[in-house]
């Protein structure tokens, strides 16, 4: 681009596009587009924004504009349910969901595209569930041109897509409640109605549901039976350290298959994840009931996506899984346990 006294702009073509920023009215758009051919209608205006200068377009063969540079790279940057803006705005388009699901970012070639510098790609965390329409990625570049060099670079990152949207699989449940105090009536079930709310949220329906006594055998069989019309399955209460807890040895003996017993996330250190089959079943401990979210909410996004959790993934959720217990909860949209 090259720099020109306004009045001399006339009739050139603007070489960026141009943010009218209105305090009082706290808007910020575009005011023009790159591209646009100076007149002297447009100086008044232009003068109002602070300019008394522009830069016009000069089509140095050896540079990219900030858009051209957007609409090579989207196209490589989106994967499986991501569409994006049809064209740039001031140079940057955005990436959304066209599903509700799981969405995952490769953040270690995230990081290698930021650290180029000439690029700007933030997203939303890894793992993090997201609705449809949820912008999760933006890209642009920092400078208004760069060398077309730079843009290999960038695609030489992309090879397969950066992110992607895991649509939510599973949408039938069982919730098992175990406990003789509950199962005699003397204290009213809690499990059953939180678990089911937090399973409306991704659109899954509760089909059986039952509360048995802390008695192995009852339970061991319920756990066969559920597995066959459940593609998830909650068991509740019992998942403790407590030497009559019974819920965990009753899973061990219905089949069920457990890569790690609980985990380091607090709240909800005793939530456990095994397999009977290809039917997920999770030991929910009671911090479920008290707070807001507990290491279940952390993993279940995950779950219900279809993926099969790993000791690492446990372990891994350390580092953040402390909950900060804020007076009024955000969760998700707050640090605990965020995949970065």
């Amino acid at each position: 681009m090259k720099k020109v006294a306004l009045e001399n702009a006339i009739g050139l073509r603007l070489g960026h596009d141009l943010t009218e920023i209105n305090v009082i009215n706290k808007t910020k758009r575009r005011a023009y587009k790159r591209g646009h051919i100076i007149t002297v209608d447009d100086l008044d205006r232009l003068r109002d924004l602070g300019k008394n200068y522009i830069f016009v377009f000069t089509g140095n063969q050896n540079e990219v504009h900030e858009d051209t540079a957007a609409l090579e790279v989207a196209p490589l940057i989106a994967g499986e349910n991501i569409k994006f803006d049809p064209e740039p705005s001031e140079g940057k388009i955005s990436f959304y969901a066209t599903c509700d699901g799981l969405l995952k970012v490769d953040s270690n070639r995230l990081f290698q595209i930021n650290a180029l510098e000439i690029p700007s790609l933030p997203t939303l965390h890894s793992n993090l569930p997201v609705k449809t329409g949820k912008q999760v990625a933006a890209f642009r570049i920092i400078p208004l041109f760069c060398q077309s060099d730079m843009i290999e670079k960038i695609k030489s990152k992309l090879k397969i897509p950066l992110i992607d949207v895991k649509p939510f699989l599973f949408k039938k449940a069982g919730i098992i409640v175990t406990g003789n105090e509950v199962f005699e009536g003397r204290i009213k079930d809690a499990f059953i109605p939180k678990i089911s709310r937090i399973l409306k949220q991704y659109d899954v329906d509760v089909v059986i549901e039952e509360i048995l006594p802390d008695q192995k055998t009852k339970i061991s069989e319920a756990i066969k039976i559920f597995s066959k019309a459940c593609e998830i399955i909650f068991v509740t209460g019992g998942t403790s350290v407590d030497p009559d807890d019974q819920t965990v040895a009753a899973l061990e003996d219905a089949g069920v298959k457990f890569n790690v017993k609980g985990n380091p996330i607090q709240p909800g250190n005793n939530f456990t994840v095994g397999y009977k089959g290809n039917t997920v079943v999770c030991a929910v401990p009671a911090a479920a009931i008290f707070y807001k979210a507990t290491a279940l909410d952390v993993f279940l996004p995950r779950l219900l996506a279809g993926e099969k959790i790993q000791k690492e993934d446990f372990f891994n959720a350390g580092h953040g899984g402390l909950c900060h217990f804020c007076e009024k909860c955000h969760f998700p949209n707050c640090p605990f346990a965020v995949t970065n």
